[in-house]
């Protein structure tokens, strides 16, 4: 039974950062590292304290909280009685990658908490997120877990392309079931986004070593630097395998054709975050830096703020980030976000604790460049954003255009879909309007036997519903080859987030 008095006698307490002069000097985690770890079990147990009875748990639900179903009050619980090993057992249960949601995913489990509902009078939300972190790292530092390898083998053999977070899901839920396993991945290492996008101060890389030195030991195969369709023909993977699994992402990035575009300094944002990632992995000096430059980043999101993150860390004289948009409520809008939907206000990441400045309602109309083809500054209006009936946005100036300084900008502005390529046009599948790849109710693509899950189906979304995706497309594949599965499927095809329309 919880503690149904709980959120009243423990103040909501969440993980402490490092200091910000501290940790922009390095790439380590933003957070800091306690000298007791007892003392932080302890202080983690009294949160979970916070997790109360409370009949309906929409914390879990796939629609408002969190897609793979987490069994997040019975972890909690098993916390607050210090059962490290029982909770780590039921956090696993529905999710192969704790650690990863737990550091990156912006915890839609919380919004939906039903302590949101009136955060001035309960205190605010269970610290899902903090307390899922630590029960992934005790897993570990206490040998809890390890590695699954199957009782027997089906003989049946699937090929994955892509190593993100969707594609490991997968991998490692069909190798479980007794399939062999390859992942096909084109970069040098195993991650996708999760291993080049997301900066390192953000999620260590060894998180990620880690969990693929877990799934080798279970039976899973990984070859790199394998751009399916052109190094490994799309008529060999087929024959290789029983079933293929596309979890490819949707890594093309939307770009803004402004005049000056074409200006030395002026990149998307993957150009900045992949080379400073593969610089935390000792491939060398980024090309891109922002190290002693005025840098503007165009877009409000994720991306941006890691771009921000990442320019602080590299030296950046000034930062700048730019949003179209309106800025947002400092507290939720029961009108235009009610609970338990995600709530529409001001976030503040840690990147944009260290510094910098964010501009709102501004577009960019051009840039500005030097004698040597380099930019050197940005042309801004302050614009109005409309829709028209078709629900396309409208951005248009409604003030006198100024200038400010610019020697590195950044467009993360996100992405509008996969990558066209050999791959997809040898497996005649077509991208639907969104970019995405469409499927059935099984996951199956218009190529049969081959099935889609992740950011390549839905289109760029979080890591928690790729790891859904994964695990879904898993049974999908499962039944597919074994005509029955006992796989867990957590989300549909079309299940979408609850949201007011």
């Amino acid at each position: 039974m919880a503690d149904p008095r709980g959120f009243l006698e423990v103040p909501k307490k969440e993980s402490k950062y490092r200091p910000v002069a501290e940790r922009v000097q390095d790439w380590g985690d933003v957070y800091a590292h306690p000298d007791n770890p007892m003392l932080e079990l302890t202080d983690v147990s009294e949160q979970a304290r916070r997790c109360m009875d409370c009949g309906i748990p929409f914390c879990h639900s796939g629609t408002a909280g969190c897609p793979l179903g987490n069994l997040i009050p019975e972890w909690n619980d098993l916390v607050r009685r210090g059962r490290w090993d029982a909770a780590s057992a039921r956090l696993h249960a529905t999710n192969n990658f704790p650690e990863f949601t737990g550091l990156v995913c912006p915890a839609p489990c919380e919004a939906a908490c039903v302590l949101s509902i009136s955060e001035a009078t309960t205190g605010g939300s269970v610290t899902i997120k903090r307390i899922e972190k630590t029960i992934a790292y005790e897993s570990w530092a206490e040998a809890i877990i390890g590695p699954e390898p199957p009782a027997s083998r089906s003989g049946k053999s699937v090929g994955v392309v892509g190593s993100g977070p969707a594609g490991l899901a997968a991998a490692q839920q069909l190798t479980r079931a007794g399939h062999d396993v390859t992942v096909y991945e084109r970069d040098d290492r195993i991650g996708g986004l999760l291993r080049y996008g997301i900066p390192e101060y953000k999620l260590p890389k060894s998180d990620i070593d880690r969990r693929v030195a877990q799934m080798r030991a279970e039976g899973t195969e990984f070859v790199v630097n394998c751009d399916v369709g052109v190094d490994l023909s799309v008529a060999d993977l087929q024959a290789k395998h029983d079933a293929v699994v596309l979890a490819i992402g949707a890594m093309e990035a939307r770009d803004n054709p402004v005049p000056g575009r074409d200006l030395a300094g002026v990149h998307l944002a993957m150009e900045h975050l992949v080379p400073a990632n593969k610089e935390c992995e000792g491939d060398g000096l980024s090309p891109v830096t922002a190290a002693g430059k005025h840098v503007v980043i165009i877009g409000g999101g994720d991306t941006g703020a890691d771009c921000l993150g990442t320019a602080h860390r590299q030296g950046a004289a000034s930062v700048v980030q730019l949003d179209y948009n309106p800025a947002l409520p400092e507290d939720r809008d029961d009108d235009r976000s009610p609970w338990p939907t995600w709530p529409l206000v001001m976030r503040t990441s840690s990147a944009h604790a260290e510094g910098g400045v964010r501009k709102y309602e501004v577009a960019v109309q051009r840039f500005v460049g030097d004698a040597n083809g380099n930019v050197a500054a940005m042309v801004l209006a302050e614009v109005e954003v409309t829709r028209e009936p078709d629900g396309r946005r409208v951005v248009t100036p409604v003030s006198e255009e100024f200038e400010i300084p610019c020697e590195l900008a950044l467009f993360a502005i996100g992405f509008a879909g996969v990558r066209r390529g050999q791959l997809l046009d040898d497996l005649g599948i077509e991208p639907n309007r969104r970019g995405a790849l469409s499927c059935g109710s099984d996951w199956q693509t218009d190529a049969p036997g081959v099935f889609v899950c992740g950011d390549a189906h839905r289109g760029a979304s979080l890591v928690v519903w790729a790891i859904a995706e994964g695990r879904s497309t898993a049974r999908a594949v499962d039944e597919f080859l074994m005509g029955e599965s006992d796989l867990p499927s957590p989300v549909r095809p079309s299940a979408l987030p609850l949201s007011v329309r």
